[in-house]
């Protein structure tokens, strides 16, 4: 029996691309893309969705509950061909024998960078995106952020307050469900949350000391992830179970307990039955009416045929990441010429790319905790203690501006055992006995939006369908450097309160561009359209039907976990493309 994905499919192959003039087209169906689609096929607009990538099964492709023994490899994976196929996507943890499947081929997906700035893109192509695979990790930016200019001065605010997205994160947070406990701290907003996931007792420990530390802002709690502890959507097509612990996130959620848009916001928009979801199109431009000077459409190549074709729509969503959303409007060319890109009289697309900058913290043992004291083993979540400094007006005792928050926790590793000397029971004895609690912090700091950080297309290198790729040119600058050594000063002080030992301090190397895989920028929205891409509703200023709702729209980075932001910011510009549609301005 056919899915509605496959039946829409074939009533798609049924009527020519080429006579079907779709409400909306968006690129990229990923946590942006599930969440447009979504949206607009909700309130009635026929929707095509492009994803550059294979149609997932999850039925047949996820592994969560697979033994190292029923893998080709017992789990270390094929490393010669992880190498060679895969350099770049290798360095991330998730990128192993049970999950490489949801990272691209880096031979088939190149890009360039100077040869002293390296920047490690991290990527997903299929149905899902990189929802399949994130961290989950879903914190709400405050005016601390979207006003960060108005409070020292640097860089550019965003079109919007906090206020005025509050609707929209309450929107996401109620379908995509979010655990965590409220802290009430101004610089980090409460959601609506789910019952929180419990400390360790290391964590706690930790959370006293800083608590004595008598500093009104800082805190610490559990992770807010995008992680069910309990169901929610109950006897509705929506219905997903809490999570079970099992810990293998990365491999995919058979109870649908983590947000994916694969599992959540797709299926959504397809019991609309006004969404047709092509997999495999790899979109390299926009076209334009020579009439209206508006987008009519895109160009994709199809991935396995290598056909060129065309889709039409009266409006243009672009969802397919940062990066990749920023290369299409750079391979697109505006009605009047030249080599710019499409949506960029005011010369910053490309600029201002950003990512988080890591590599600083600290980790030790907790010698007063011992095997009586249990950890939560499978719990696919840690603490957080979100940022504190240069918060009060005024603030100068730091070598840098805005701030940064870590992420970490405490528990009994079950591999240090291997390390022990012995042989049968007595050897067994010492493995029961000999756990002992561990506890780290590492650090997620805010880049600070710089023009000098920008990407281009090189057209002298083209992917494996054509398509000229990427140039990216990043490096992190002293404030990033100056806030990543203070990330392991500030560690190591506050694990030595909580009583640690053996402490390991980091202050860098700051971390390589890209490999916190938060990158944002290049393609961002302000008030004056000399100065940005977007508007405030995420709409361009050229071409008015041609909208960005992905990470590329941001003005700066703050040090929160971007992709509860970026869905509540197409939630937002989903009303307003609809309303635009329904008067006919667009």
């Amino acid at each position: 029996m056919l899915s509605l994905f496959d039946a829409l499919a074939a009533k798609r192959e049924g009527l020519s691309m080429a006579q079907r003039i779709y409400d909306a087209i968006v690129v990229g169906s990923g946590a942006t893309g599930g969440w447009a689609a979504k949206e607009l096929a909700e309130k009635g607009l026929n929707v095509l969705v492009l994803e550059a990538g294979r149609r997932v099964n999850p039925r047949e492709e996820y592994n969560m509950l697979a033994w190292p023994y029923e893998m080709p490899y017992r789990g270390f994976g094929n490393r010669a061909e992880l190498e060679r196929t895969q350099p770049i996507q290798s360095r991330n943890y998730a990128c192993n024998e049970y999950s490489r499947k949801w990272f691209v081929n880096d031979l088939e997906n190149p890009y360039t960078t100077p040869p002293d700035k390296p920047f490690f893109w991290i990527r997903g192509r299929h149905t899902g995106g990189r929802s399949l695979q994130w961290g989950r990790q879903s914190y709400r930016l405050s005016n601390f952020d979207f006003k960060a200019k108005s409070h020292d001065g640097s860089g550019d605010d965003w079109p919007f307050s906090y206020e005025d997205l509050v609707p929209y994160y309450e929107k996401v947070e109620r379908f995509v469900g979010i655990s965590g406990r409220e802290e009430r701290l101004p610089q980090l907003p409460d959601s609506i949350f789910l019952p929180p996931m419990n400390l360790t007792c290391g964590e706690w420990q930790l959370k006293k000391a800083i608590d004595r530390m008598g500093d009104r802002w800082r805190r610490l709690t559990i992770g807010r992830v995008a992680i069910l502890t309990k169901p929610i959507h109950e006897g509705t097509d929506n219905f997903r179970a809490a999570c079970h612990y099992c810990g293998n996130c990365e491999r995919g959620c058979d109870t649908k307990s983590y947000y994916s848009s694969i599992s959540s916001t797709l299926p959504a928009a397809e019991r609309t039955e006004k969404m047709v979801l092509v997999p495999n199109a790899v979109v390299s431009h926009i076209v334009l009416d020579k009439k209206s000077g508006k987008a009519k459409g895109v160009h994709y190549v199809d991935a396995l045929t290598r056909e060129h074709r065309e889709a039409f729509g009266r409006v243009i969503v672009i969802c397919a990441g940062t990066l990749e959303s920023t290369r299409i409007l750079l391979n697109s060319q505006p009605l009047e010429g030249g080599d710019q890109g499409l949506c960029n009289s005011s010369g910053v697309l490309g600029h201002y790319l950003m990512d988080h900058a890591g590599g600083g913290g600290a980790s030790g043992v907790m010698p007063t905790l011992t095997t009586e004291y249990q950890g939560q083993y499978g719990r696919a979540n840690g603490i957080y203690i979100p940022r504190y400094r240069n918060l009060d007006e005024g603030s100068k005792q730091q070598k840098f501006i805005r701030g940064y928050g870590f992420q970490g926790g405490s528990n009994q590793s079950l591999q240090m055992g291997r390390g022990l000397a012995g042989f049968g029971s007595e050897f067994k004895k010492k493995v029961r006995e000999w756990h002992p609690w561990t506890i780290n912090l590492g650090g997620f700091g805010e880049c600070l939006a710089n023009y000098e950080n920008y990407v281009c297309i090189n057209r002298d290198v083209v992917d494996a369908w054509g398509i000229p790729v990427l140039h990216i040119d990043m490096a992190f600058g002293d404030n990033e450097r100056n806030m990543v050594y203070e990330m392991g000063e500030s560690a190591g002080e506050m694990l030595e309160a909580a009583g640690a030992k053996e402490i390991r301090v980091s202050h860098g190397p700051t971390s390589v561009p890209g490999i916190l895989i938060h990158e944002v920028g290049t393609a961002r929205m302000g008030d004056d359209r000399k100065k940005s891409v977007l508007n405030k509703f995420n709409q361009a200023w050229d071409v008015k039907n041609v909208f960005v709702t992905d990470g590329a729209c941001y003005v700066s980075s703050a040090n929160q976990n971007p992709t509860l932001t970026m869905m509540a910011i197409t939630a937002r510009a989903c009303d307003y493309i609809f309303e635009e549609f329904k008067a006919g301005r667009i």
